[in-house]
């Protein structure tokens, strides 16, 4: 099989089954947050079978060897990974929140990119997913760093009830927070999180899929807030996996919400 299916030099996902297959099930995927072909699952004993144990390094490559040669998947994928992992070492963060881990490939970019000291949160949807990332997580020797909650945000109060009680989030304790889960709920969630304080000034958020599938009330909320709660920059790149279908990846670091003071200014 070749890697990818190209023309003229060009990734084109549309000559990939797999990309038809993960169309056509959107209504399964929309609500397990799997395709329904045993893609998730296939990957996670790619990983383990052909990744170095203990190689955080060797996993990434295995997944992304995986997504090109056998199924395309649904994570942020290697060439916006690069801008994940960029924005990641600017602010060089502590804790780190992730919305959405899928099968755990975003959190092995973070892992091998925060300090050492960092620790990673990461809420999942799906109990299957988790459970796939927690054994690609271990098999790479980076679950030490992760803790996967499974839950969401809007599920009425018990994740975020569970990050604060169990997982010391408070006020301004959060760096960095990375969005990758259902688009519809990027701007929903980053209120939340803006509400319960969690985010220091100066803490970045990343989001994935802005331009496709979409985010667009997320992004015009950073539109409209630039220089006052927000400072965005928009990375033009491309859907995961693939040089046609053009995507953004939005970065924005939090000046505090307008007129608040800073921790300083208030003690």
């Amino acid at each position: 099989m070749s890697r990818v299916a190209e023309i003229g030099g060009r990734r084109v996902p549309f000559l990939r089954w797999s990309f038809w297959r993960m169309a056509l099930g959107r209504k399964h995927l929309g609500t397990h947050w799997q395709v329904g072909d045993g893609r998730e699952e296939a990957l996670a004993e790619h990983v383990i079978s052909t990744a170095r144990q203990g190689d955080v390094d060797d996993a990434i490559r295995a997944i992304d060897d995986f997504c090109y040669r056998q199924s395309i998947m649904m994570n942020v994928g290697d060439e916006k990974g690069k801008i994940l992992d960029a924005a990641i070492r600017r602010v060089d963060p502590r804790r780190l929140l992730e919305l959405g881990t899928y099968c755990g490939y975003s959190a092995l970019r973070t892992v091998r990119v925060m300090p050492d000291e960092a620790h990673l949160y990461s809420i999942e949807f799906s109990p299957a997913n988790a459970d796939i990332a927690r054994r690609v997580l271990s098999h790479a020797g980076g679950a030490d760093r992760v803790t996967i909650v499974v839950g969401t945000l809007g599920d009425g109060g018990g994740t975020i009830s569970a990050l604060e009680a169990d997982h010391g989030f408070h006020q301004s304790s959060l760096d960095f927070v990375f969005l990758d889960h259902a688009k519809e709920a990027y701007l929903p969630d980053l209120e939340r999180i803006v509400e319960r304080g969690w985010l220091r000034r100066g803490g970045v958020v990343v989001a994935d899929n802005v331009k496709f599938p979409g985010a667009p009330d997320y992004r015009e909320h950073m539109h409209d807030r630039e220089g006052r709660d927000w400072r965005t920059t928009e990375h033009e790149t491309h859907l995961e996996y693939q040089a046609i279908l053009k995507d953004l990846v939005l970065e924005s670091e939090y000046l505090g919400a307008s007129g608040a003071p800073s921790a300083d200014e208030a003690s």
